[in-house]
């Protein structure tokens, strides 16, 4: 089915524009006369034969209704499973949605558009320019969790041999093919999420994380990503780590639920149908939204779907802890302890090398700044 519908999707667009050459002059002269509003009118009347009254959908799709009527049909997915590639282009295809939305973020949106050879090579190589770029990007603490996080992904990308995010760059390629069809993002943006997830570790607590997550080793197999369907691999790795954190589970998990149902339910507003002329009644019919989350999100955003969501609050970011501070210091003296020692071990040269760079430069003079104030 999916074989037949795709090329028909792309063949009607393709036969009305060709039909100029082929047919009338007289029908190429009414064509070109069409309005916006009936242009518009014919493409939603072709999208909305194709859109399934009785879906046939995969088991990991829950349905969601509005209060207005719209619909939402959240795929649950493993961020490492072909299945669940399977099941968001079969959800699509059947629906037909006005609007996709993913669970990613602005900062994480580049996966969409790059292979899957790219994709592999990039979450193995965890290198010291990522490093720096994710530091810079989100400051010592939520780059250095990020990096850690990476690891985490990185090390079920080397067992498996299969690029994370394969389901997003399916939903983002089949809902190009739908008229009209939106794609958002529909995560929390990873720098606040990383912020308020070590703002609420105490000092002890980041140090035995990050201990865990450096020491990841455990092997994993193709079928433990099938058998975790039902919560997700990655997901569930990280709740396993991060079950004795209460607060740490509750930024990453519970309050991403409460962002990615509160942006379902902006998706579903009713859409607004064009008018021939500004005196015409407005028109709206219901929304259809197809939803594509790791699987450990769909219990909590079915449990927060009937409430007043307020994400104000889980926007903010806290000031940093004393503990975060001490942290952040003794980082800093780690890696500037081991670039001593890496300096001392490959000699003078490389030292001079070191200081004549200008990142190392400006360090220097902020010192000396210091310096001279006091």
């Amino acid at each position: 089915m999916q074989e037949e519908q795709q090329p028909e999707a792309a063949a009607d667009p393709m036969s009305s524009s060709d039909a100029p050459e082929d047919g009338p002059k007289e029908t190429s002269s009414v064509s070109q006369n069409i309005s916006d509003a009936e242009a518009f009118k014919i493409l939603l009347e072709m999208k909305m034969k194709k859109r399934q009254k009785k879906p046939s959908l995969p088991s990991t799709v829950t349905e969601l209704d509005t209060e207005d009527g719209s619909k939402v049909y959240v795929v649950g997915t493993a961020h490492f499973s072909d299945s669940s590639k399977k099941d968001v282009v079969k959800t699509i295809q059947e629906v037909q949605p006005d609007v996709v939305v993913v669970e990613l973020c602005q900062y994480r949106v580049s996966m969409l558009k790059m292979d899957e050879r790219t994709l592999l090579k990039e979450a193995k190589e965890i290198n010291l320019e990522k490093l720096q770029q994710a530091i810079k990007q989100n400051g010592v603490m939520s780059g250095l969790m990020q990096m850690l996080l990476l690891k985490v992904s990185a090390h079920i990308t080397e067992q498996l041999g299969m690029a994370p995010g394969g389901e997003f760059r399916e939903a983002f390629k089949e809902a190009s093919k739908v008229p009209f069809c939106k794609f958002h993002l529909g995560d929390r943006p990873i720098p606040v999420t990383f912020k308020r997830a070590i703002a609420a570790l105490s000092f002890w607590q980041k140090v035995k994380l990050a201990w865990g997550l450096c020491f990841l080793s455990d092997p994993i197999s193709k079928d433990d990503v099938e058998k975790c369907k039902q919560k997700d691999l990655l997901e569930q790795m990280m709740a396993e780590m991060i079950g004795e954190f209460p607060d740490l589970h509750r930024t990453i998990v519970s309050e991403r639920d409460i962002y990615l149902t509160y942006m379902l339910k902006q998706a579903a507003k009713q859409i607004e149908l064009p008018r021939a002329s500004e005196t015409e009644p407005r028109r709206y019919i219901p929304a259809v939204v197809v939803g594509v989350v790791g699987m450990g999100h769909v219990p909590g955003i079915e449990k927060n779907w009937n409430s007043d969501l307020n994400i104000q609050e889980i926007m903010s970011v806290p000031p940093p802890s004393a503990s975060s501070k001490i942290f952040k210091l003794v980082v800093k003296a780690t890696v500037f302890g081991l670039m001593g020692y890496g300096c001392y071990r490959i000699g003078q040269r490389t030292v001079q090398f070191i200081l004549s760079m200008p990142a190392a430069q400006s360090y220097l003079q902020k010192l000396t700044e210091i310096r001279s104030q006091h």
